[in-house]
């Protein structure tokens, strides 16, 4: 703690008496281990970081009596196909037998597939159809639903890619 020594101003020769000067130590231990067990309190005490958390609300599962969901237009759908080394393919309408769809890159960025989302979003009926390659990163689908969330676009699924879809991809070229 704080400790006072006293030293004499008496010089021993008679005369005037002066004040008795008085110096003083302060031990600083006790401040030091506070301040330790402060810190150490706060540290592990503190939440550094919350985890972020994107609500999806999937469908309930069908029962055997309901009646089947109706078929998409084409006119209201666009296909988003996730492939391999971070590569967005995407076109207008669904794949048919009859005519092949023409297939366009982008990207993940706001100037790629953004754009093409917040032209489409014009149409309220719009339905995405997001199908992720069994090669493509994990990452892309959280990106990908980021954008759905970023530009408002309420229909949107994901779906099981398709051999015609891996087909048509290996056929573009891109």
């Amino acid at each position: 703690m704080a400790e006072i020594q006293q030293s004499g101003g008496d010089s021993g020769k008679g005369g005037k008496k002066r004040a008795k000067k008085m110096s003083t130590k302060i031990d600083m231990t006790p401040m030091v281990d506070l301040a330790f067990l402060l810190l150490t309190f706060f540290m592990l005490t503190t939440t550094f970081s919350k985890p972020t958390v994107m609500e999806v609300a999937m469908p309930v599962k069908p029962k055997a009596d309901d009646p089947e969901p109706p078929a998409i237009k084409e006119s209201n759908a666009l296909t988003l196909l996730l492939g391999e080394d971070n590569k967005l393919y995407y076109y207008d309408g669904l794949l048919s037998a009859s005519q092949k769809p023409e297939l366009k890159l982008s990207n993940y960025g706001a100037d790629g597939i953004r754009k093409v989302l917040l032209q489409r979003n014009t149409n309220p009926d719009l339905v995405v159809l997001i199908k992720p390659d069994d090669k493509s990163a994990y990452k892309n689908m959280v990106d990908i639903l980021d954008e759905m969330n970023i530009t408002g676009t309420k229909k949107y699924a994901l779906v099981d890619i398709a051999k015609p879809d891996q087909e048509l991809i290996k056929s573009s070229g891109l």
